[in-house]
């Protein structure tokens, strides 16, 4: 008997453990995997799923201006639900800069006055619990496009870069979710409409009819 219970023990946490990994997939940390391309012409290249796909990675301001691109693409079926900041990321002072453009390739030049190309982007800062950046990214401002919901399939590229003095680290969980679709009429609906459309072409031939 305690070797049965021990046995399933082991597979519920064996299970578990498979769960939490499908949860959150740590998709790029520059630590181990090398810094990310400083170049929004040739951003680095990440693979994405469903669900969790977190960046880890350092940006600031020492020799010279760290920016870090990276573009991922999107399948079919699937869509970019949340932007999470995640817990411990940190910023030299309030000018961090994340940006994000449709495309395979930031094209907005670091020197610019507007956003106008981008997609959207914000400002962040540290946050002490997980917090989803999408909302801002949405609104369009000072040129950006902005968008309304979640970012469908296709290729997006990410600019992230903080100004101050030194180097901080920052993490982000691109979480993709089933693309959601317009439900279809029940049965019942298309009976609906249909009646209401043969009840209008009556009362318009009575119409015409009792015309003098």
């Amino acid at each position: 008997m305690l070797s049965k219970r021990t046995s399933f023990f082991g597979l519920a946490i064996f299970a578990f453990g498979i769960v939490a990994q499908t949860q959150a997939d740590t998709v790029y940390r520059e630590s181990t995997s090398g810094d990310l391309s400083n170049s929004g012409l040739t951003p680095t290249v990440l693979p994405v799923s469903l669900g969790s796909n977190q960046v880890f990675g350092t940006t600031g301001r020492v020799t010279a201006t760290d920016r870090d691109y990276f573009m991922i693409t999107v399948p079919t079926g699937l869509q970019i639900s949340q932007i999470l900041e995640l817990g411990g990321t940190t910023v030299g002072e309030a000018v961090s800069f994340f940006g994000i453009e449709r495309g395979s390739q930031v094209t907005v030049a670091t020197n610019a006055t507007t956003a106008d190309g981008l997609l959207g982007w914000t400002h962040y800062g540290p946050v002490s619990t997980d917090t989803d950046i999408l909302p801002d990214l949405s609104v369009a401002s000072q040129g950006s496009t902005g968008f309304s919901g979640p970012l469908q399939a296709g290729n997006y590229a990410f600019w992230i870069q903080d100004f101050g003095l030194g180097t901080f680290s920052y993490s982000f969980d691109i979480r993709l979710a089933a693309a959601t679709t317009a439900a279809a009429p029940e049965p019942a609906s298309y009976a609906t409409m249909l009646l209401g459309g043969l009840t209008l072409a009556f009362v318009v031939r009575r119409f015409r009819h009792s015309r003098p």
